[in-house]
């Protein structure tokens, strides 16, 4: 049943929790531990902890609005989608006439 749910996203705290560049905060987010951090840049950045041995920190996407911190765990949003190429097709431009 938590698989339904884990898609979208989904509220973490405040962004006052994380004022200053270099705070982190830790939270359990469908039994997955993320780790919400605000860099040099003011930007806040989410990663999933992996419990691998040698699992390096997964980005998550993360947001800001209305100064709440949302996270969204679901891969399928994580997937950078190519724009279609446009179908280019050479027509001629000389008349008939001609």
């Amino acid at each position: 049943m938590a698989t339904a749910y884990r898609s979208g996203w989904h509220f973490i705290d405040l962004a006052t929790a994380i004022p200053h560049s270099g705070d982190s905060l830790m939270v359990t987010v469908f039994g997955e531990p993320v780790v919400v951090t605000r860099d040099e840049d003011d930007d806040v950045r989410a990663y999933r902890c992996l419990r691998r041995p040698r699992g390096a920190p997964q980005p998550v996407r993360c947001a800001i609005r209305y100064g709440m911190i949302f996270v969204n765990l679901d891969q399928r949003d994580h997937r950078l989608v190519e724009p279609e190429a446009p179908d280019v097709r050479t027509i001629s431009a000389t008349p008939r006439s001609a």
